[in-house]
């Protein structure tokens, strides 16, 4: 089936993709007898997934994985192919999570328990390699308005920011909140997670997925300020993804996705709607791409093999 879509049909099978991923309705059929849609496949199933990185210059999605050695795949927008772009164990990269790009196409890479994060220039060719003590575990990346990338430790209520001067790459731990965020630490606790910077570049806004709170870190000072949600619990929040003041809260084994509505300078915020996903897919994270909403389903804690269909697909916004 070809996938690509002129902008026109891309909009017109929104509805097809969102019915098909949420599961609202059946999606309309092809002429063939198959289900239309604009979802990304791999080039081969058992594969879990994390991270979604978007060029907006050059148009091309990169999607990382975790336990094919930290593959990263590109697609060009539209293509509905997903292709191996850096292959896995290179480059001292064994797995890969959050990823984000920066204006000038260089692709910024956390590398999950390894501690270690890596940049990529457009081309392909590796810039830095960069690693942070051991125990670190490198969960989300968001490219800044300063153009520094600010990376999450799942581990410990740290951000470590990679920036680069007259051509050296350097790693350093931009903030550590220890006294401020609580955290648990143990097995199967993920703590800090999804990162995004605030439109006018003041603040980050950091999800905590075991505890289902949200921070806002300004950057200028680095105060750390709870997000007043008015009780409401964010648990399993992975990615998250900022448009104005609307706030998508990905929950991955929550299998949700929430809205909200943030005020008082990303300070507080209501919930707007929750967003049911699929019992058979487990979203960790979703980038807006040409207006949509495109979520990675990681297929983590569902049986294997996993599909290499419509890995990466719409979901309602």
């Amino acid at each position: 089936m070809d996938h690509r879509t002129t902008p026109a049909r891309r909009l017109a099978l929104a509805a097809v993709v969102l019915a098909a991923g949420l599961g609202t309705a059946a999606a309309p059929a092809a002429a063939d007898g198959r289900h239309r849609d604009d979802g990304y496949d791999l080039p081969e199933a058992g594969i879990l997934l994390e991270g979604i990185g978007y060029d907006r210059r050059a148009d091309v999605i990169y999607v990382s994985g975790v336990n094919d050695g930290g593959r990263i795949y590109r697609a060009e927008v539209g293509s509905g192919v997903l292709e191996v772009w850096q292959p896995g164990n290179t480059d001292g990269r064994t797995t890969a999570r959050g990823i984000d790009v920066d204006r000038d196409g260089r692709v910024f890479v956390a590398g999950g328990p390894t501690g270690r994060a890596f940049v990529y220039a457009r081309t392909g060719e590796l810039l830095a390699a960069l690693e942070a003590p051991a125990g670190t575990f490198f969960n989300d990346v968001w490219v800044g308005r300063d153009g520094s990338a600010y990376v999450t430790n799942s581990n410990q209520p740290q951000i470590w920011r990679i920036s680069e001067a007259a051509g050296v790459w350097s790693l350093d731990l931009w903030l550590d909140a220890a006294d401020r965020i609580p955290v648990v630490v143990g097995p199967g606790q993920f703590n800090l997670g999804g990162i995004v910077e605030t439109p006018d570049g003041r603040h980050l806004l950091v999800a905590q997925g075991n505890s289902g709170r949200l921070w806002r870190i300004t950057k200028a000072t680095r105060e750390v300020t709870e997000v007043d949600l008015g009780g409401t619990a964010l648990t399993n929040a992975d990615g998250i993804v900022l448009k104005g003041r609307t706030l998508w809260v990905v929950q991955n084994f929550a299998r949700q996705v929430t809205e909200v509505s943030l005020r008082d300078g990303f300070a507080s915020g209501r919930i707007k709607e929750v967003t049911p996903t699929p019992a058979d897919r487990t979203f960790t994270t979703a980038k807006l791409v040409d207006g949509d909403l495109l979520a990675v389903d990681s297929q983590f804690g569902l049986p294997q093999p996993t599909p290499a269909a419509d890995r990466v697909i719409a979901v309602d916004r």
